[in-house]
């Protein structure tokens, strides 16, 4: 792989960051198995996973599309041309991996799985070292001050920030 780009190593991708936990918590499931409590949560978490899984695969194909419209790849092991700030990346500095949060968040919910909940905490950490930091950056340090500009206004999860008077 190039130097320049966001991710030296083929294994930095969600898919590995995220699968990983997936599928631990998949054979602790099997192993010491874990389950939501049953009653009135039960008819709020099936469909509450649903919206989750819905929204989260929104944000992922919306994602996809406004860099496709720009020309740039989504893999951060390839070199990227521009910043794309408008779409929902107006709004998330990273729609895709939100959305992948939320699409595994609601599979946790909707079938019961309570340790994917638990697993993507530690996920979400290496998430933000293998993943997010890299990426960081590597698009700092091609962009200056435009991405500067960028990660000022808009947050690195979810929403735009305040500008201060």
């Amino acid at each position: 792989m190039s130097t320049d780009v966001a991710h030296q190593r083929g294994w930095q991708i969600f898919e590995v960051v995220f699968g990983i936990p997936c599928l631990a918590a998949i054979v602790l499931q099997l192993a010491v198995p874990l389950a939501f409590p049953r009653g009135f949560l039960t008819s709020a978490l099936i469909p509450g996973g649903a919206a989750l899984i819905i929204a989260g695969a929104v944000l992922v194909v919306r994602a996809r599309q406004e860099f496709a419209q720009h020309g740039q790849p989504t893999d951060p092991g390839l070199a990227t041309s521009k910043i794309v700030t408008t779409g929902v990346f107006s709004v998330s500095r990273n729609p895709l991996y939100l959305g992948g949060v939320g699409v595994l968040a609601g599979i946790a919910l909707a079938v019961n799985l309570p340790w994917v909940l638990v697993l993507l905490l530690p996920a979400l950490v290496a998430c933000h070292y293998v993943l997010i930091a890299p990426e960081e950056r590597y698009l700092a340090a091609r962009f200056g001050d435009e991405y500067a500009l960028y990660a000022a206004t808009v947050h690195r999860w979810l929403g735009r920030k305040q500008r201060s008077p």
